[in-house]
């Protein structure tokens, strides 16, 4: 499968500045092996706080 970081990127809300931005798989695998979510599962004042736990998406989306 062809990787598609450049189109990743335009639609990427993450603010935290790291090399795995427009690379969803890796992000991806990266904050679940850490038991949290990336920034594109959160609303933009959720992800500005850089709390990305399964909490914090449940408060976000208030679930």
């Amino acid at each position: 499968m062809e990787c598609k970081k450049a189109d990743n990127k335009d639609f990427c809300n993450c603010t935290y500045s790291c090399g795995k931005k427009g690379m969803c798989c890796d992000c991806l695998q990266y904050h679940l092996g850490m038991k949290q979510l990336p920034a594109c599962c959160f609303p933009p004042e959720a992800e500005a706080t850089y709390d990305r736990s399964f909490r914090k998406f449940a408060e976000a989306w208030n679930l």
